[in-house]
């Protein structure tokens, strides 16, 4: 015979002792938890497993982009540009320089336009390879964060090829690009870990100049998105957590004010490169993708098919750039810094450059509102001037903001396990949330 504890002996003789008492609990999701991306707070009232209220805070990475844009010539405000989605560089640069650009009345060379095309779309591969390997770590598969990862690696050696910075290249100006693409592309130098045949293979793709690189890049591209979707697409696990998770009908993502992503993943094809053509987005040729059901799985899908449709855009753009050389800058010294060699011959040449990168420049008074289509939805700037050389006002519009005030409505319901994937289709990076 087995002996019978007397605590358990207690517990069967008393029926209403042994009911387990429900309560709802307040859990505090993240600032350190690996999958809130940064810092994001979030409170969660849960009953059992099943979310009743989920609260965002944030303000805890706040670096006050917006009030110190507003104490510095405009030029010296790109490089914060980059700091704020610091997944999608250049794009937020593009959206303050053309708010420069349009209250002065200047307009940058066609090389340059097509310049920034390219650049905005690898910029949105780039986004959505992070974005492609963390959700996938998040909701638990390993190998698509290390694949994606090393299709990066060899997007970022084009902005250090350009600009001399991996990340944050404050490599579009006021009137163009800082300078043309490099005619040799760099190659890897021999070291114990690269060395003979190895060596030959990683810098086969850059014994010409970056345009035949990306060339390269465009053509193998393809493959590594379908090696991606062999392991997510039909994978029952990637459904089980993302299919009719965190649905978002049509009509509540326009109440929110979403964009980019998540308005299409429901179904609505808004595209500013398409609705309000900005750079060379009219001559190139592409497609947006929608989904049907906005749920989790069909942004991902979303997503899937913006790589590709990228990859499409930067082989139009190379094409054009090989063709058409040309000025990237405009000239007039005003805006653009004089070239060295003319610097040190002409005194006049000299002191435009003193001026500009000591005063910079003085930009006529008024007020624009310039949005491009970043990978996270539409980024805008909204720029004050009054004629004085720096901005009077600089507002900026970050898509992740309005995704993130909709997180109560739409988690609402789903266990805790599903705001983890819901943080993960937003896309949220929290250097554009807390300007």
């Amino acid at each position: 015979m087995s002996a019978v504890h007397p605590a358990s002996e207690g517990l069967a003789s008393n029926p209403a002792e042994s009911k387990q008492e429900i309560r709802n609990y307040t859990l505090n999701f993240g600032p350190q938890h690996p999958a809130a991306h940064g810092v994001l707070r979030l409170i969660l009232e849960m009953d059992g497993e099943i979310v009743q209220r989920a609260d965002p805070h944030v303000g805890l990475l706040h670096r006050g982009t917006e009030k110190l844009a507003e104490s510095k010539p405009f030029n010296q405000s790109i490089g914060y540009m980059d700091r704020l989605d610091y997944v999608s560089m250049m794009c937020n640069e593009h959206a303050y320089v053309r708010a420069i650009e349009t209250l002065m009345g200047i307009e940058a060379p066609e090389r340059a336009q097509y310049i920034r095309t390219m650049f905005d779309e690898i910029t949105r591969i780039l986004n959505h390879l992070m974005w492609i390997g963390s959700n996938a770590l998040d909701l638990g598969a390993m190998a698509v964060f290390l694949y994606a990862f090393r299709e990066r690696e060899e997007l970022m050696d084009c902005y250090e090829a350009v600009s001399g910075a991996r990340m944050h290249a404050a490599y579009y100006r006021p009137g163009g690009v800082y300078r043309d693409l490099p005619e040799k592309m760099p190659q890897y130098r021999e070291s114990p870990w690269r060395k003979g045949q190895k060596l030959k293979r990683f810098n086969e793709w850059r014994e010409g100049s970056m345009l035949d690189y990306l060339d390269a890049f465009t053509d193998d591209f393809p493959k590594r998105i379908d090696e991606y979707e062999t392991l997510l697409t039909d994978n029952r696990i990637w459904k089980q957590r993302t299919v009719n998770i965190g649905v978002i009908p049509p009509e509540q993502a326009l109440a929110w004010g979403m964009t980019g992503p998540m308005i299409r993943g429901s179904g609505i094809a808004w595209d500013l490169r398409k609705k309000q053509p900005y750079a060379k987005y009219a001559e190139v040729d592409f497609d947006i993708p929608v989904g049907v059901n906005g749920d989790c799985y069909d942004r991902y899908l979303v997503r899937v098919a913006e790589m590709r449709e990228s990859n499409r855009i930067i082989k139009q753009c190379a094409k054009w750039l090989k063709a058409n050389p040309g000025p990237v800058m405009i000239d007039n010294y005003k805006v653009a810094p004089p070239k060295r060699e003319s610097m040190k011959d002409d005194m006049e040449a000299l002191i435009h450059h003193f001026k500009l990168f000591s005063e910079g420049y003085c930009v006529p008074a008024g007020e624009t509102y310039s949005a491009v289509e970043a990978p996270k939805g539409e980024f805008g700037c909204y720029l004050v001037s009054d004629g004085a050389n720096k901005p009077f006002r600089v507002h900026l519009r970050a898509p992740g903001f309005a995704h993130l005030s909709s997180m109560d409505a739409v988690v609402k319901g789903h266990m805790l396990a599903d705001v983890v994937a819901m943080i993960g289709t937003y896309d949220i990076v929290f250097g554009e949330i807390d300007r």
